[in-house]
């Protein structure tokens, strides 16, 4: 099968629940921010946690899940062990519609989860456990790859094998006809990987996507105009999302805007998650590049009006609606 966007990411279930800035002061967690914790913290985080609600996730599965609700064929390759939380993050999958083509493994890790803490201002504060899914090499992926899209998560450059099997599956996609995308995922992925980043963007992306913080701290400059320049300067496609300001697209020497309209997020987990989801079917489908900008504001939008990572509204409706396609 064919499918149009296929993704390789961290197979991470979401477990999120509501926290005064009073407990992340208590717990010792930054606010507003992904941080890194080891298998004992996340078991005291989890169960300190109240009003559980969890889902599967990972940033690169949440963006395909956005582009499956809107039609569009998906795979997600992603490890979990063969625990209760990896049977539950496959058979969400394959519930959902997109195809998990790496089956819950023999491993020694658990599967992955990340704790995010919902403040009453709507901002997450994600503790992510990385367990098995970030053990991700080349000889977990599956030879899937067709004329479609691959996207990819910066959250996986941390081991030399993720590195490696991006390299190797960009390659093996291009060969296939198809092109391939990353998101940076996080500016502490941009500060730690810098050189392999900037590699990657030029020799083996098409796309590339990330938001203001991210770009800047990539190309080490506090000019956003400046860096995005030179990312288009070595990839054909670079997007870039600025909170409640206007989303930048730069192709070559041209600019492409998609306005914003402020909200008060209910929660913002899923929100640049979401954006690649509207952005990429935008050209997936061959939308012009400010149309699919729009695709990406609208998705976002959607989703940080409710708890949950993923889109609840059927957002190809609201395409309709609102005239892009």
């Amino acid at each position: 099968m064919n499918f149009d966007v296929i993704g390789i990411g961290n197979a991470m279930v979401d477990v999120i629940s509501p926290a005064p800035d009073t407990f992340l002061d208590q717990m010792g967690i930054t606010k507003g921010i992904m941080q890194l914790i080891e298998r004992d913290r996340a078991e005291l985080l989890y169960a300190s946690m109240s009003d559980r609600v969890e889902a599967p996730g990972g940033s690169v599965a949440n963006t395909l899940a956005g582009i499956g609700e809107l039609g569009l064929q998906t795979a997600f390759i992603g490890k979990v062990k063969d625990d209760a939380l990896g049977r539950f993050y496959a058979d969400s999958l394959a519930k959902a519609g997109t195809a998990f083509p790496l089956p819950p493994q023999d491993v020694d890790l658990p599967t992955s989860r990340s704790m995010i803490f919902v403040s009453p201002d709507g901002e997450r504060s994600m503790n992510t456990y990385l367990g098995a899914g970030a053990d991700i090499s080349s000889a977990d992926v599956p030879d899937v790859f067709g004329t479609g899209l691959l996207f990819l998560e910066g959250y996986l450059f941390d081991k030399d094998e993720g590195k490696t099997a991006f390299s190797e599956a960009a390659t093996k996609m291009k060969t296939a006809g198809g092109r391939s995308a990353i998101t940076i995922s996080d500016p502490f992925c941009a500060e730690r990987h810098r050189a392999d980043f900037k590699r990657l963007i030029a020799e083996d992306m098409d796309i590339a996507i990330g938001n203001d913080a991210e770009w800047m701290t990539l190309y080490e400059t506090d000019d956003l105009d400046a860096a995005l320049r030179q990312a288009a300067e070595v990839c054909e496609i670079v997007a870039c999302t600025r909170s409640g300001d206007a989303v930048w697209v730069q192709q070559g020497s041209q600019r492409f805007t998609a306005d914003v309209t402020p909200v008060t997020p209910v929660d913002a987990t899923g929100a640049g998650d979401q954006f690649a989801a509207g952005f990429l079917y935008g050209v997936s489908t061959g939308a012009a590049l400010d149309v699919a900008a729009a695709m990406g504001v609208m998705c976002a939008a959607e989703v940080i009006g409710h708890i949950g990572p993923r889109p609840q509204a059927n957002m190809l409706a609201a395409f309709k609606t609102a005239g892009l396609v």
